[in-house]
């Protein structure tokens, strides 16, 4: 009975020793068989025929004229609707002199990021910085300048148009 109970075993371990020398014979021939060449090759159009590499996009002519309009928003705006942080907001008897200290403080720290002295009426002058088109965008700034302007909030606002250079 042992007898039998080792070739058995041995009759598993050859189909087990088989099986994978199989596979792996087979998965090389299969790697061989693709073969690669220069990136620009998939990228070449060597279709001479006429309109061969042109995309036609078919849509409503309704979607041009919300484009249109959107862009024409904005520019009656002045800007786009977006982010700035605000590091100054005050109204007292000095806000003036105070805020053009905060401004030429901020412009000392952070030369890259662009200011805006405003004032709102009856008589709160303002100082924002940054054109950020989303929160995200400009959450990255705000945790920067709440280090040196710990009291620095960012806010609505209407924000220039983004360099397309």
């Amino acid at each position: 009975m042992s007898l039998q109970m080792s070739s058995e075993k041995n009759t598993g371990m050859k189909y087990r020793e088989f099986s994978i020398l199989f596979f792996l014979l087979i998965s090389t021939v299969f790697c061989q068989a693709q073969t690669s060449g220069p990136a620009a090759d998939l990228f070449r159009n060597n279709d001479n025929r006429p309109g061969a590499g042109e995309l036609t996009i078919s849509h409503d002519p309704r979607i041009d004229t919300l484009i249109n309009r959107y862009i024409l928003y904005n520019m009656r705006l002045g800007g786009m609707e977006g982010y700035r942080i605000q590091i100054y907001s005050s109204s007292e008897k000095n806000a003036r002199e105070e805020s053009g200290k905060k401004r030429a403080e901020f412009i000392t720290q952070f030369p890259e990021i662009d200011s805006y002295p405003s004032f709102d009426k009856p008589s709160y002058y303002k100082i924002r910085v940054g054109d950020y088109r989303s929160r995200i965008e400009g959450t990255r700034d705000l945790i920067l300048i709440r280090k040196v302007f710990p009291d620095a909030i960012l806010v609505p606002d209407i924000i220039n148009f983004p360099d397309l250079n």
